[in-house]
């Protein structure tokens, strides 16, 4: 049975950041905002926002490198 050492658990979670930042590129979330309060007059409106959290770019750099680590690691264990 193979042990995990570092290089191959950073490649792994390298990987798995990688499919994270990329399927899940955008957020959407829903807020309440007051427009008028007047005495028992009150309109509110639901905004919806947009929160980037990785850019792609960074998805598939971080899917290279865990590759890389990985592949490096296995061919240094033949």
């Amino acid at each position: 049975m193979r042990r995990f050492n570092i290089h191959m658990c950073i490649g792994i979670f390298l990987i798995a950041l990688g499919v994270y930042a990329i399927i899940l590129d955008q957020s959407f979330y829903t807020h309440r905002e007051k427009i008028i309060d007047v005495g028992p007059i009150q309109a509110s409106v639901n905004k919806e926002e947009q929160c980037n959290r990785l850019p792609i770019g960074f998805g598939i750099a971080s899917i290279a490198a865990g590759v890389l680590l990985v592949a490096f690691e296995m061919k240094r264990r033949k």
